[in-house]
């Protein structure tokens, strides 16, 4: 086994030197990453490919013509959270975020539920993107061998876990072996698909009056007014959310990115305006094509929800179909990869400042990696899929309702907190109140609005899916429980590890780990 290290907020970790600010290491290496790296880091984990294949159907259904206007609005407050967390960033660089900044504003208690948040949205999105993964590997081997049958295999619930497990064993095992291996993976990866998606949308605007259900372009599209209800657009919000999420892996990697308490806030504004670009691009060339009706390739087609490119890649693309599936497989498992690194790097800081049992403290010697955390998530992930091939109709639009309640909350709760943290900077000049007060305030409260509305509606048990568990929709079950079974497992620990939670280990004026210029 490789030999491993281990960090402590108290101890300086063993053999770790402390910093000059006082804070011990937790045992990553600086330094491994530029801008671009990061960048391409980020939009590997957002994963184009996967998210609008996964999320296209469910949005469309919600806001149907108004898609395009959707995906803008749900760019308004990760744009503001972004900026958020740019402000934390350059103040404390941690591989902890959420949990860090969080406990520093609000003390431990908030910390602990917030780093909780981070984590449980990273666990259901690793199970999504394994799901999507495993269709998409077999719907690949059956056009490649022109095999129809081989594609019904992903249906296959015991061959499906099973493929599924297999994955995320292959992510994992990519993520422990560190950031040299991952970057090699994810240039490839990310590049095959960005030029895949390039290739559908030229050919869709190209294509598109030959379509029985395409719609020429309109600026209605970006109405907001021609949607019916604030449900729809909460809904809708919630979901195009989903699609945005994961720049913040950005700045998970701050410690090991060359000057990090920049590059790393550059990186994740950046790629959200990069994937906000590609989305918009996506969606409309999309739209023109097969429309919004609910037959035939129309994107209200409840058929074609699940998996919007296995739909309408060959009517699009025609021979050039398989690569839109090699796409999506490639996005997915990038994606599965390089997710890996935020929930492990949480847990990481997390035990690190004893918050949680000491064990996911330990940093592999070889590959300067959290190797325990990493197992960890991937054991947790995997479990999760299993579970919830079981329980829902509809995994993939189950746990993207639920990821979307997630990432409201612990997005939410970062920008409230940045603007606390700084409360006593923020009429020092204009920038300081627009960057540090307005702009998180604005992207916070707008999240907890979603969230709020979004957990109401789906405790009907014909939300989603329509699955339930004793008469509550799953979608509830799935959020709301998962937070709550974090305050339980709170409790827990407050008993195991007190320290954190008497504020010994991590408080407003503990000193930022000094990153490498």
């Amino acid at each position: 086994m490789t030999e491993t290290i281990r960090t402590g907020a108290s101890a300086g970790g063993a053999g770790q030197p402390a910093t000059p600010s006082g804070v011990s290491p937790k045992g990553l290496k600086g330094g491994q990453l530029g801008l671009l790296a990061v960048v391409v880091l980020g939009i590997s984990t957002i994963a184009p490919a996967y998210t609008l294949t996964s999320a296209l159907g469910p949005t469309v259904n919600e806001a149907g013509l108004q898609l395009p206007v959707i995906f803008l609005i749900g760019f308004i407050p990760m744009i503001l959270v972004s900026l958020a967390y740019r402000e934390l960033n350059a103040d404390s660089p941690d591989s902890g975020t959420t949990f860090t900044w969080v406990t520093k504003a609000f003390g431990p208690w908030i910390g602990w539920m917030g780093g909780w948040g981070l984590l449980a949205a990273n666990i259901i999105v690793l199970s999504n993107l394994a799901g999507v993964a495993v269709d998409f590997f077999y719907l690949f081997l059956s056009q490649l061998t022109g095999s129809p049958e081989l594609a019904d295999l992903a249906d296959n619930k015991p061959l499906n876990v099973l493929t599924c497990f297999v994955f995320v064993a292959l992510a994992v095992w990519v993520s422990y072996r560190g950031l040299h291996t991952t970057k090699v993976v994810q240039y490839s990866l990310v590049g095959f698909q960005l030029l895949v998606l390039g290739l559908f949308v030229a050919m869709a605007f190209a294509n598109w009056s030959t379509s029985e259900t395409a719609i020429p372009f309109s600026w209605d599209w970006f109405d907001v007014t021609k949607i019916e209800t604030f449900g729809q657009i909460a809904a809708g919000i919630s979901l195009s959310i989903f699609v945005y999420w994961g720049w913040d892996v950005c700045l998970t990697v701050n410690e090991e990115t060359a000057n990090g308490k920049k590059t790393a806030g550059v990186a994740g504004t950046l790629t959200a305006v990069i994937v906000l670009a590609i989305y918009l691009l996506v969606s409309i060339a999309t739209m023109m094509f097969a429309g919004v009706g609910d037959t035939g390739n129309g994107l209200n087609n409840a058929e074609n929800h699940e998996n919007i490119f296995t739909a309408l890649a060959s009517p699009i693309m025609g021979p050039f179909a398989i690569l839109m599936s090699l796409a999506v497989l490639s996005s997915s498992a990038a994606s599965l990869q390089s997710t890996f690194m935020s929930p492990s790097r949480s847990l990481l800081a997390m035990a690190h400042y004893e918050a949680l049992p000491e064990p996911f403290s330990r940093v592999s010697r070889k590959f300067a990696t959290p190797g325990y955390a990493t197992v960890a998530a991937g054991i947790l992930s995997a479990g999760f899929y299993a579970v919830m091939h079981v329980l829902s109709e509809n995994v993939l639009n189950d746990t993207i309702l639920a990821l979307g309640l997630m990432i409201c909350f612990y997005y939410g709760l970062t920008a409230i907190a940045c603007a606390w943290y700084f409360r006593n900077s923020v009429f020092s000049s204009l920038r300081n109140f627009m960057l540090r007060f307005l702009c998180p305030v604005l992207g916070g409260v707008g999240l907890f609005v979603v969230f709020f509305q979004t957990a109401v509606d789906s405790l009907a048990p014909e939300f989603g899916s329509g699955s339930e568990v004793f008469g509550v929709g799953l979608v509830f079950v799935l959020g709301v429980g998962i937070l709550a079974l974090g305050a339980v497992f709170m409790l827990v620990m407050s008993r195991l590890r007190p320290r954190f939670f008497r504020g010994e280990t991590l408080k407003q004026d503990t000193p930022a780990l000094v990153v490498p210029e």
